[in-house]
């Protein structure tokens, strides 16, 4: 196991106008040997690539002569290989675990004997709902914002009515159950939507077949049925390309998160006229930098702390409103895409 130097950084503090002080932001040094691991959910999604690119800049970028692995389940076993490679990773005296969380709190004991070991636990795209045995959630939008993207999209596509129905990826992933209970929040909450009758959600597991099957599904069991809505790069390009083979895109839409590479020809067709998504290089960038601050002890973890994040500027970790007791750092923007700008996007 490796002995990792802290460091020991004061935030200069500096005189604002009014007389009032404010932290200044924490530079990083580079150079210090940590070895780290990004966790996704599992293995093979490309949003998840896109994450280990942006991860891969930041190795580089700080000049950490440790080791960055990239390893993840099978979406088969996704939740029982998330535990499992946690528990290796504090063994093995792993500096940080940066973890998009597909085990909903039953992930927490191997999260805390990691932490215990001295591993920093760091997640990303998704949280542990609790907050136990995490140190910060690196989030990528503000998660009740999404409910209400979602929510304005709906109501775009309906035209104000209609039956919608929830593709999601998989039951314990926190960032889509946050999602999905944000939107019904919104829905409920403004008489705008008292048109838009949310009549199921089902689960795809963020596979391919299974979600296409299921979208196929959902139109056989809601003959009104005029919108899917998947909050999951997976699940909305399966239901996409399940109405396009089926010849329903005139009569159910398509919504949700995805990856305009991948939703470029839905979009263009009107299978799916609109669609959100931030950027996975950023998201993968700003957790490896919070990931190395707090492995190397030149970030504390404590909220107010404020830092920068290499080419992506000064973040500060706040206590998570979603999530009480809990910290994040909000990264943000999302971007809604249809035809006028998906195609640049794709490129």
């Amino acid at each position: 196991m490796k002995l990792f130097k802290t460091l020991c950084i004061a935030s200069a503090l500096m005189v604002s106008a009014s007389g009032g002080a404010m932290a200044q932001a924490i530079s990083l040094n580079g150079g210090e040997d940590v070895d780290m691991v990004l966790l996704p959910k599992f293995l093979g999604i490309l949003v998840f690539d896109q994450a280990n690119e942006g991860a891969q800049e930041a190795h580089a970028e700080l000049n950490n002569p440790g080791e960055l692995l990239f390893v993840g389940p099978t979406p088969e076993n996704s939740v029982a290989g998330q535990i499992e490679i946690m528990t290796t990773s504090a063994t093995q005296g792993q500096g940080a675990v940066m973890l998009s969380n597909n085990a909903g709190d039953q992930i927490v004991p191997s999260a805390k004997a990691a932490q215990a070991a001295g591993t920093k636990i760091v997640t990303w795209d998704s949280p542990i709902p609790s907050g136990e045995g995490e140190d910060v959630f690196v989030a990528q939008v503000d998660f009740g914002s999404i409910g209400e993207v979602m929510a304005d999209m709906a109501l775009s596509i309906l035209g104000g009515e209609g039956q919608m129905a929830i593709l999601s990826a998989t039951p314990d992933a926190a960032n889509q159950n946050a999602w999905i209970a944000s939107l019904k929040e919104v829905l409920a909450a403004d008489a705008k939507y008292s048109g838009i009758e949310l009549v199921d959600t089902v689960y795809g597991d963020d596979q391919s077949e299974v979600s296409y099957n299921r979208a196929l599904a959902l139109v056989d069991k809601y003959p009104d049925l005029g919108l899917i809505m998947s909050p999951t790069t997976v699940g909305i390009q399966a239901s996409s390309k399940a109405m396009q083979d089926e010849g329903l895109c005139d009569q159910v839409k398509v919504s949700g998160l995805g990856l305009p590479s991948e939703m470029l020809s839905y979009t263009l067709n009107g299978c799916a006229p609109e669609f959100a998504l931030w950027d996975f290089r950023d998201l993968g960038y700003l957790t490896y930098y919070t990931a190395y601050g707090m492995a190397t002890g030149q970030l504390s973890g404590e909220i107010g702390e404020t830092f920068t994040a290499g080419r992506m500027g000064d973040y500060t970790i706040e206590e998570d409103p979603g999530r009480p007791g809990s910290k994040r750092i909000l990264m943000g923007p999302f971007t809604v895409y249809t035809s006028e700008n998906v195609e640049a996007a794709a490129n």
